[in-house]
């Protein structure tokens, strides 16, 4: 029986998420979700402020000052993948060498 290196299997699913982010995000719903739909929903979506990263460079998730609606989408979409992906992998390091300090 032949073994995968954990490394390939971690750059496989990277690769995916990140075609995913950049392909698929742009054909997401632009439909209201999670607490805006509810608070359309519940009818107190009127009491709705700006945000103080409202105008932020990857707000509304879309990149600012990008002209083409597609690649605005999936800059921001990568972006926000590749965040997620170097803390998650970054947290994952300090827990590991933690593990495997002597004692």
């Amino acid at each position: 029986m032949r073994t995968v290196k954990t490394t390939w299997v971690v750059l496989g699913m990277a690769v995916v998420a990140l075609v995913l982010a950049g392909v698929v995000s742009f054909y997401a719903s632009s439909s209201p979700d999670g607490l805006n739909r509810v608070a359309e929903d519940k009818g107190f979506s009127s009491t709705e402020k700006d945000h103080a990263a409202g105008d932020g460079p990857l707000a509304g998730y879309e990149t600012k000052d990008v002209g083409n609606a597609r690649a605005s989408k999936a800059i921001a979409g990568i972006t926000g993948t590749l965040v997620v992906l170097v803390l998650a992998g970054g947290l994952t390091f300090v827990v590991r060498r933690r593990q495997n300090a002597p004692a």
